[in-house]
């Protein structure tokens, strides 16, 4: 108990006197967590929405459309229903309100609510003779409510409710739109399409529906009604996840730089734990166990996060049910603790066992592990000659800092093709059976999900460059002050500090965009996308090298200009 009071102490104190580190990591494991909440939660609330509406709206097993009664009849006496109501009158009409013309699918209802696929009424009253009920996101992309007008096939009708349902998709994943009228109201519609039946049946075994609408033409089972009603939130779930992958491997990254640097800067201090007579078990589980305090916090700080931002992205289409958010599991929670925990062990185990495995003359006289000696030409300007000796020297530190670099450039890649791609689809739902200017929440809500994705993940590569350059800086403060005292200037020195992360940084630079693109097609296939796709202009691919290295020259050079600019003396004499 003692000796864990004491690592806990050391472990604190250390915290306290560098807080902005404390902060750094923080900020990168509660992102990561972040986002891995969010897309659990998710996840979790996917299918929520729709069985709450099912569950209100009496949601049929199965669904059948045809143009004849007879073959509506001989489908209702089937093998496996044990109920079919009455089939209802569809008609595909134009519909008109205000200055917007689009197409609409009428059905016709009886004023009495049915005992398979009722219409749950959110706002005003159900059907009466003369007047439409409209779906809810049909209504809400048309800005209508109870008390406006619309017209169908040029007929004027009151609209007295908006209502939803499971027996058909909501708009836009089905389109037209849906407006239910009375059964002689749509009959008496002029159609030029030719009119169709709709009958909701209920199916002795619900899910064998995909296997009854194989054996029977023009069923669609619930299954597949559920699918498209909650596409948004699916798609949501999957970039989510991805996301937290990705970013796992940025914290992860981030974490090891941290430790690597404070690692460099703790050298005498790991010497100083041993000549006090600390093990070095006692000096590996002190260095873990400051490291594993943050992401507990930073794994707290992200469910608590995710749990707030959750309502935005679990809220589902218009055409369903809210169902006021998912709370965190038991299992969830321990699920994202232990993957806070898990990455920053993963990544601070090997450094932590390598700084307590140093003598304890060697840690009091030098940093933790001496830079690798490695010839590089020389005839170079200052600046680069220093950049290359600094890079060659950290070898592992640069493969570290261009990875993350990789991985960044990589997935904005990607969010570019994926953004591209949704502006092609949007394009793509216009003509006649969509609303003029409507959004489509699905394309929107992954379109918000990759901008947070990307935005997070710039974040956590700001924090590894900020803290491969810090590191760097650490590691050379002596071979700085030495070309200072030969005539080096703080200028060129700082110059040569930056040069140092921006060679590796090109490289991944280039090396991302290709990997992106081969990251986005995978996504596509993954997930049964067609081949056509909408193409990133060269302009914009060739732009993110450039913006890159300049991202990474001004995140470093900020980092390194204190140390460049540090007393020659004061540096040497410390040494």
């Amino acid at each position: 108990m003692g000796r864990l009071l004491l690592v806990c102490r050391l472990a604190w104190r250390d915290l306290r006197r560098r807080p902005a580190q404390a902060v750094l990591l923080l900020a990168a494991i509660a992102a990561t967590t972040t986002t891995l909440t969010l897309g659990l939660l998710v996840g979790n609330a996917a299918d929520d929405p729709w069985d709450r509406t099912r569950a209100a709206t009496a949601g049929p097993d199965a669904v059948a459309v045809a143009t004849e009664a007879r073959v509506l009849r001989d489908l209702a006496r089937s093998e496996g229903v044990t109920d079919a109501v009455r089939p209802f009158p569809t008609v595909s009409v134009r519909l008109g309100v205000r200055d917007v013309a689009v197409n609409a699918v009428v059905q016709g209802r009886d004023v009495a609510p049915s005992r398979i696929d009722r219409p749950y009424v959110t706002s005003g009253t159900w059907l009466r003779p003369g007047a439409v009920v409209v779906e809810r996101a049909f209504a809400d992309a048309l800005r209508v409510r109870p008390g406006n007008e619309i017209t169908l096939a040029g007929r004027r009708f009151p609209v007295v409710g908006i209502a939803v349902t499971t027996g058909r998709p909501p708009y836009p994943s089905s389109a037209p739109g849906l407006v239910w009228t009375t059964r002689a109201d749509a009959v008496r519609l002029p159609s030029a399409s030719p009119r169709r039946l709709t009958m909701p049946m209920r199916l002795a075994d619900p899910s064998a529906a995909p296997a009854f609408a194989a054996r029977h033409q023009g069923v669609r089972p619930w299954q597949d009604l559920a699918a498209y009603a909650t596409a948004e939130l699916r798609l949501a779930d999957g970039a989510l996840v991805s996301g937290a992958w990705v970013l796992a491997i940025l914290a992860g990254l981030c974490v090891a730089l941290l430790v690597g640097g404070r690692l460099a800067e703790q050298g005498r201090r790991v010497g100083l734990l041993k000549a006090a007579g600390a093990t070095p078990a006692v000096v590996a589980v002190t260095l873990l166990a400051e490291h594993l305090l943050i992401a507990a916090v930073a794994g707290v700080v992200g469910l608590l996060a995710g749990w707030a931002v959750s309502p935005l992205l679990t809220e589902p289409n218009p055409g369903l049910l809210s169902t006021g958010g998912a709370a965190p599991t038991p299992g969830l929670v321990a699920a994202v603790l232990l993957f806070a925990v898990g990455v920053t062990a993963t990544a601070t185990a090997v450094p932590a066992l390598r700084g307590a495995r140093i003598t304890t003359a060697r840690a009091l006289r030098d940093p933790v592990r001496p830079p690798r000696r490695l010839g590089v030409p020389s005839g170079l300007p200052v600046t680069l000659l220093l950049g290359l000796r600094i890079a060659v020297r950290r070898v592992r530190r640069t493969v570290l800092a261009a990875l993350s670099t990789a991985v960044t450039v990589a997935m904005t890649v990607a969010a570019l093709a994926m953004n591209r791609d949704i502006a092609r689809k949007d394009g793509q739902a216009t003509g006649p059976d969509f609303v003029p200017g409507a959004g489509n929440p699905v394309t929107e809500r992954v379109g918000q999900i990759v901008l947070v994705l990307a935005v997070t993940m710039l974040l956590l590569a700001a924090v590894n460059a900020v803290l491969t350059a810090w590191a760097t800086s650490l590691d050379t403060l002596r071979t700085s002050a030495l070309a200072r005292a030969l005539g080096a200037t703080p200028r060129q020195v700082t110059g040569g500090l930056v040069a140092a992360h921006l060679i590796p940084a090109g490289v991944a630079a280039v090396a991302g965009v290709p990997l992106g693109l081969l990251v986005y097609a995978a996504a596509r296939a993954a997930g049964n996308a067609s081949s056509a796709s909408g193409q990133v202009p060269i302009v914009w691919l060739v732009a993110v090298i450039p913006a890159t290295l300049a991202a990474v020259a001004v995140l470093t050079a900020v980092a390194v200009r204190h140390a460049a600019t540090r007393p020659v003396t004061t540096v040497l004499r410390s040494a």
